[in-house]
């Protein structure tokens, strides 16, 4: 079957490739009658017009960039497929740019000259920047014009851009406060590096606020660093179990994590929450799938992503909005991995 072309239409509405163009792009320059004939031209032959051409003649792409840090996996497929949090925050990405008639692409490069090349080559219209960038990466990329949204961002610089966040330290505060309250002494702390990675500082300090607070020892012993990943998890749980922590009660900085170290457990003959306590951050779906179901602090992960992509719509509609930050609410779930103790 023969594709109908822009010209296949003037042809059988009898004017030019130019107006049809006009009427495509919404180009004042017709009258009524020679629109009418071409949407008529253009609904019996069924044309379908070329998004690339279209945004060729009106200067946009219809494209939003979604960069996603490279992290220990190094790589973005390894980082969707090791953690439901990317797909989740993607999904309501897409979602919103979608209702708007914009496309996605996705991203993680690991240079500055990389990102500006990424964004002029894809002629990418916004971006949102998910996680952690030096600060030379905005440095070379602000100077392109294009308006940004940065998730997850807690450097002084970021504050010139529109952010979206959590206050994570109250997040941490939250989790290890309820395992105190359920009577949790020696609380451990499973994260990603906090030297590398504001987020997972914050979360930290919410921890040490609730120790000291209730004036219990944050001993270092109790801070073990692994990848955030489920096989990260998995490890530190392994690495509990051989050390033999005097510990009844484990914060993970995220629920994959927490999944990771239930399944040591759980191999290694220990039981959550009898043996162990243990208590997650983010509550992706996989957390009321496990048994028992994970008690987390729940951020709607999906909606951080649906925020994002609004606020980066937004600034392209007004280029002249001055930069603004939204911080998310958070909240406890209670599930069946923590217990009681006396």
């Amino acid at each position: 079957m023969k594709k109908i072309t822009i010209r296949d239409v003037a042809k059988h509405a009898g004017v030019s490739v130019a107006s049809v163009s006009y009427a495509l792009n919404g180009i004042d320059k017709l009258t009524p009658e020679t629109k009418a004939r071409i949407n008529q031209a253009i609904l019996e032959l069924d044309y379908k017009p070329s998004l690339t051409a279209r945004c060729l003649s009106n200067g946009d792409s219809k494209l939003i960039g979604v960069a996603l840090p490279i992290t220990e996996t190094g790589d973005i497929p390894g980082m969707l497929l090791n953690n439901p949090f990317f797909g989740e925050f993607i999904s309501g990405v897409e979602y919103v740019t979608r209702k708007e008639g914009y496309d996605i692409v996705i991203s993680g490069v690991e240079s500055n000259k990389q990102y500006k090349d990424w964004i002029q080559r894809r002629r990418l219209d916004g971006i949102i920047m998910l996680g952690v960038y030096p600060r030379s990466v905005f440095e070379e990329i602000k100077d392109l014009g294009v308006p940004i949204t940065l998730t997850d961002a807690y450097e002084d610089y970021a504050k010139g851009f529109h952010r979206v966040m959590l206050d994570d330290q109250k997040g941490g505060y939250l989790a290890t406060k309820y395992l105190i309250d359920m009577g949790h002494k020696k609380i451990a702390f499973v994260s990603g590096s906090i030297k590398n990675s504001p987020l997972n500082n914050q979360r930290y300090l919410g921890y040490l606020k609730a120790l000291r607070e209730a004036e219990l020892e944050a001993k270092k012993e109790y801070y073990i660093e692994a990848p955030v990943s489920y096989e990260g998890g998995y490890k530190a749980g392994v690495n509990l179990i051989e050390s033999q922590m005097d510990i009844t009660a484990i914060f993970a900085v995220a629920d994959i994590m927490a999944v990771g170290l239930m399944k040591a457990f759980r191999e290694n003959n220990k039981s959550v929450p009898e043996d162990y306590s243990v208590i997650g951050f983010d509550d992706i779906k996989f957390s009321s799938y496990v048994m028992p179901g994970l008690t987390t602090i729940k951020q709607d992960i999906a909606k951080k992503g649906m925020v994002s992509a609004e606020m980066v719509l937004e600034a392209l509609k007004n280029k002249s909005m001055e930069s603004k930050t939204i911080i998310l609410e958070q909240e406890l779930i209670i599930r069946d991995s923590v217990k009681k103790v006396h």
